[in-house]
């Protein structure tokens, strides 16, 4: 039986990994990306001197096991550098670091945090009170419909500064929003699987290489298959006929055909590809109660060494994480919905950064600023709103040859990296199913280690779980 050709369109990670599992799997995949390179939101680009520089810094953590996954198979796993100690600054220079102990999850960060120096003992009081509910409910507290993470930290009787220096400062940066628009259920989510469930969820991987080069490898797998990557190749229009999709008309007014199609682009894009006669067939709706959060990188290059660390988290300032790209003396600047920065002209944002990153690092206040760029993603990802997940589809839809990934498609995690991938498993998971070549791509959670197994277990009758 020949292997079907899947034409997939959207060269981001969410058709990336769908890509290369069809491809593994003997399809023939055509996938077609609008821009000149891969990688979609999460990639780097030349500028006119030759220095490279990715859009914006993106990192995984160790509890991402499907972004793990992705990069062993496009062979770049030895390119991500994790790092088992976080570093924290407040804007009067003071530092404190998390970092492991010996000790089973759920309390391998107690004695870091019990000796972190930018909260006090009332702060970490009610922090701990609200982790250890979140430990014992196993990760799922009971939460009343649509509940907000920072209405749900209220109830848990948070002091404000725990909520601005601590909660915010981890969830607005893993999840693009300020904590009043973010679903409480995935604000729980972050701390559980990433701090609390084991005793590696927490630990950060960041690329050694410029975004883009983690794609390379990727075109070499799809074409081993017989298949094809064409870069500046958009798609104009998705075609129906008999109640399927029989091609995709290209930019250039040229047709593809093939048996299945897969989206892996971001639903505003997509509505654009579905003409007028078959928009009544899709929940269009539906994606359009979906909102969207922006993120905005900041280069700074200096004259001298600036920065000893490899990252820096700062817990209360307009500015979130400081990354070391380059032997302290380039510096990268993350800001997670910075809807704020909006009405700033690029270099009032420049000056801003620079303002703020000096009270981090006293060397920037004697370096000479001699470069900076800033790269605004006005729709970085979907924002993580309560009750958003009614909103979002599965990867199959209505139509038997048509599947849909991206991070904002229903992957049980918010717009991550690992969400994008998932989508693009499940999707690839979908065709083989059709083709009846039923296969597995997705991989669990990390389990629950230590302490953290114990709450992880099914409830007896009469009794707390496992008693």
């Amino acid at each position: 039986m020949p292997s079907p050709h899947i034409i997939v369109i959207g060269g981001g990670l969410a058709g990336l990994s769908a890509s290369m599992v069809l491809a593994d799997a003997g399809c023939r995949v055509s996938l077609i990306e609008r821009a000149p390179r891969l990688g979609g939101r999460a990639t780097s680009y030349v500028l006119p001197d030759d220095a490279h520089i990715d859009n914006c810094q993106h990192v995984t953590l160790r509890c991402c096991t499907n972004l793990e996954d992705f990069y062993l198979r496009a062979g770049v796993a030895a390119k991500i550098r994790f790092h088992d100690s976080l570093f924290f600054a407040d804007s009067n220079g003071r530092r404190a670091t998390m970092r492991p102990s010996k000790i089973p999850a759920p309390f391998h960060l107690v004695l870091s945090f019990a000796s972190f120096p930018l909260l006090n003992w009332p702060d970490k009081y009610a922090i701990a009170r609200a982790m250890l509910r979140i430990t014992m409910s196993g990760g799922h507290p009971k939460l009343r419909a649509s509940i907000s993470m920072l209405q749900w930290l209220r109830e848990q009787k948070q002091t404000q500064r725990a909520i601005d220096r601590f909660w915010r400062t981890v969830l607005v940066s893993a999840l693009n929003e300020e904590i009043d628009h973010i679903d409480a259920q995935y604000g729980i989510d972050v701390f559980w699987k990433a701090f609390l469930s084991n005793s590696v969820g927490f630990m950060m991987g960041v690329p050694s290489v410029p975004l883009a080069d983690l794609y390379s490898a990727c075109g070499d797998r799809i074409c081993h298959s017989g298949g094809q990557i064409r870069t500046r190749c958009g798609a104009s229009e998705i075609i129906f006929s008999n109640e399927r999709i029989a091609g995709v008309r290209l930019d250039d007014g040229t047709v593809i055909e093939g048996a299945y199609y897969v989206s892996a682009v971001t639903f505003d894009r997509l509505v654009k590809l579905i003409p007028e006669s078959a928009r009544s067939r899709f929940p269009l709706s539906n994606w359009q109660q979906l909102h969207i959060s922006p993120i905005t990188g900041v280069h700074l290059w200096f004259d001298r060494t600036v920065m000893t660390e490899p990252f820096l988290t700062s817990v209360d300032q307009t500015i979130q994480w400081v990354f070391n790209k380059h032997a302290g003396g380039y510096l990268q600047i993350v800001i997670s919905a910075s809807r704020n920065l909006s009405p700033l002209s690029q270099q009032e944002i420049v000056d801003l950064c620079v303002k703020e990153v000096a009270a981090l690092l006293p060397a920037v206040r004697e370096a000479e600023l001699v470069r900076s760029v800033v790269v605004r993603e006005n729709s970085a990802t979907f924002s993580p709103e309560p009750g958003c997940d009614q909103w979002r589809p599965q990867q199959q839809t209505a139509i038997p040859n048509f599947l849909i990934a991206g991070d904002w498609t229903q992957t049980g995690w918010p717009a991550t990296m690992e969400g994008a991938v998932r989508s693009g498993y499940r999707a690839a998971e979908a065709i083989l199913k059709n083709e009846g070549r039923p296969a597995t791509f997705v991989k669990p959670d990390l389990p629950a280690t230590g302490f953290s197994r114990w709450f992880t277990q099914p409830s007896r009758p009469g009794g707390a779980p496992g008693m």
